[in-house]
Order: C-alpha cells, then sequence, then structure tokens
C-alpha cells in the first residue's frame, strides 16, 4: 500500500487572523477544506493511506476527517513540539513504511502525475526525487538546479538576477526511501530542504522531475484568495469544478437569493446563505454556508466565510472575511484586508492595503475613516 506521510503541523503564522482558531489545512477553500483537495489529489493516484503529522490544533483535523477520506485510511500523528520538515517526516513514517512512500507539505494545491513521478525515481534508483515546478518569477523563491538527466546538482537560496540560471522550484512533494530517515535522528528539529537534500546531492542519489500541472502554494492572504479564483475559474481541475458545471455557478438549493439580486459567474452561494435585494455577487467570490449579505451589498473577488454578517450597501473587493464576522452598513473591506473570525465592524469603517482585523476583535463605527 503506497503511503503519503503529511506535513500539516505548521501554524500558519502568515495567514492569520484567519488561523487563529483553524489550523490552515483547515481553512475552508469554496466549499471544503484545503487539506481535502490533497487527499482529492492522492486519492486519484492509487494512495491507500496518509498519515498526517500534526502539530497546531490537531483535533480539528482528525474530527472532520476520521480514519478514512477519500477511500484511504487516515492515521494521526502529533508532534509534541515542532519537529521540522525532516523530522516530520520520520516522525510520520516510522512504523507505518516498508517501501517507497511519500512525503509532503499539506498546504499546497497541485495537480501533479504521482505515478510518472514515482516510475522516474524508480528508473534512477534515487534515494529520493522532488517534484518540480516552474515558476515566472524564479527571483521569489529558493531554486533547484538539476542535469539534463534530472540528477540534482544544488540548490540557490535568493538568488540575485545574474545568478538565475533555472526557473525551477521544489512544489513540496517528494518520493523517499526508507533509508533517507537515517538521515534524520529521531525526535530531532530538522529541515529536509537544508539538512538532507544537500547529503544526497553529495551522494548523487536526489534527482527532480519537472511536471506540467497546477501548483500553489497557500501561506497568504494573496496566495489563499488565488486559490479561491484558481478553484472558481477551474483553473485547478477539483471536484469543485463539477459543483460549479457548465457555467461556473454553484448555487445551493437552501440558500435565499431575493429577486434583484444579481449573481456574476464564477461565484458559489453555500447552504443556507441569504442574498438580499440589490446586492451584486461576483465574479470570483464564495459566500460561505449561513452567511447573510444585506441589500445593495457589492462583492467581487471576495471570500465570505460561514456565518458572516454584511450590513446594507457594504462592500468587499479583494479581500476575505472570517466565519462568524460581522460588518456594519456602508463599510468597505478592499485590497487583501483580511477580518479576523468573529470580529465586529461597526458602520462605516474603510479597511484598506491589507489591513488585518483580528479574530474576536470590536471597531466602533466610523473609526476607520474613509
Amino acid at each position: 500500500m503506497l503511503t503519503a506521510v503529511i506535513l500539516v503541523g505548521g501554524e500558519g503564522t502568515r495567514l492569520r487572523p484567519l488561523t487563529t482558531r483553524t489550523p490552515k489545512p483547515m481553512l475552508p477553500l469554496v466549499d471544503r477544506p484545503l487539506l481535502a483537495y490533497t487527499f482529492e489529489h492522492l486519492a486519484k493516484h492509487g494512495v491507500g493511506r496518509a498519515v498526517l503529522s500534526c502539530g497546531y490544533l490537531p483535533t480539528q483535523i482528525e474530527a472532520h476527517f476520521g480514519a478514512s477520506h477519500e477511500g484511504m485510511e487516515v492515521e494521526y500523528r502529533v508532534e509534541e513540539s515542532p519537529l521540522g520538515t525532516a523530522g516530520g517526516i520520520r516522525y510520520g513514517a516510522e512504523g507505518r513504511i516498508d517501501g517507497t512512500f511519500l512525503g509532503m507539505n499539506g498546504d499546497s494545491l497541485r495537480m501533479s502525475d504521482i505515478g510518472g513521478l514515482i516510475a522516474f525515481h524508480r528508473a534512477k534508483q534515487a534515494l529520493a526525487t522532488l517534484l518540480l515546478t516552474p515558476v515566472d518569477d524564479p527571483s521569489r523563491f529558493g531554486l533547484v538546479r538539476t542535469a539534463a538527466d534530472g540528477l540534482v546538482t544544488g540548490f540557490l537560496e535568493k538568488p540575485r538576477p545574474e545568478e538565475i540560471d533555472t526557473n525551477l522550484i521544489n512544489a513540496g512533494l517528494y518520493v523517499l526511501e526508507p533509508e533517507v530517515l537515517d538521515l534524520v535522528p529521531p525526535g530531532k528539529p530538522l529541515s529536509i530542504e537544508r539538512d538532507v537534500f544537500p547529503r544526497l546531492v553529495e551522494q548523487g542519489r536526489l534527482y527532480g522531475l519537472a511536471q506540467p500541472g497546477y501548483w500553489l502554494d497557500v501561506g497568504t492572504p494573496e496566495s489563499y484568495l488565488q486559490a479561491h479564483r484558481d478553484v472558481l475559474d477551474r483553473t485547478a481541475d477539483t471536484a469543485v469544478g463539477e459543483l460549479l458545471g457548465d457555467d461556473f455557478l454553484s448555487i445551493d438549493p437552501t440558500a435565499t437569493v431575493a429577486p434583484g439580486a444579481h449573481i456574476v459567474p464564477p461565484a458559489f452561494i453555500g447552504p443556507g446563505a441569504v442574498i438580499e435585494a440589490g446586492a451584486r455577487v461576483g465574479s470570483r467570490t464564495v459566500i460561505g454556508a449561513g452567511a447573510h449579505v444585506g441589500a445593495d451589498c457589492v462583492l467581487e473577488d471576495a471570500v465570505i466565510g460561514a456565518r458572516v454578517r454584511l450590513g446594507r450597501g457594504t462592500h468587499v473587493h479583494g479581500a476575505l472575511v472570517g466565519e462568524d464576522a460581522t460588518l456594519g452598513e456602508g463599510c468597505s473591506v478592499r485590497a487583501l484586508a483580511v477580518v479576523g473570525p468573529g470580529a465586529r465592524i461597526g458602520d462605516a469603517n474603510m479597511l484598506d492595503a491589507g489591513l488585518k482585523i483580528g479574530a474576536g476583535a470590536e471597531i466602533a463605527a466610523r473609526t476607520l475613516a474613509f
């Protein structure tokens, strides 16, 4: 049985306040947790078991997914203290693998050919093989240098423009042999990228394969919003696309859309949501379960969490509103502003330019002036 060890222990600090109460793998992406997309991808490629190496708020993950998901067995191992990527993979794999296995980050979206990656790995008799992905702006990433046959020859962190000779980066999915675990002392925090892979380069046993397909690291408000766009646009081929259909629109049968409200695809309206008259929702907007969008609201390129309440005439454009938050009338939230879960924002406030409002915070009316 092919096993995947998935790292889901991080605190997701760059996504706060959205991760203040929710671990990053459980943040909703359209209508399901981010981690569900990883399970969907693995199940398509015959992975039979997933072992989650957990740390931050692990009980939420186990309570949602239980002992099986997408036909896979799911196990949970909770780190007593952070072990890093190498330590986390070893901790998750111990006693659970007897051959080639996968190690991967649990906070990325990927649409890759896992079977092809494993076949390449075995053909090269590698100890570890990295899934590589090309990027448009290599200066933003650590780069992976390879020979013509895929042998990894080195890594280039924070490259200067004149140093850039490749656009390939580590996509956070690895095919590994059990011998790799021997390079990781038990219980010691280590990075597989910085502490293990360079040693495999010295041995000539680390390979990389670039595959076509979608990849996105979901680690910031900007990339989290982009993930929603890509799922709604069907740039990322997911099961949610089937719900959206040919018109790129899903309105749950239990949602209420008043006459005179205008929905512009692509958009997703969750169960029990209410859209009042005169509201304009879309494009690229997600309305969570039980959310209430007041009359004359305008939402575009927006993620509105479950049970959010938006007062009359409030605008949300290119921004994120966490679950159970309330915004009064005539507010404006835009330009990657983030309203934390449970926050209460009074009338006529403007949130702009990446401003973050903490979970449960209360902002009086007209405090953040136009």
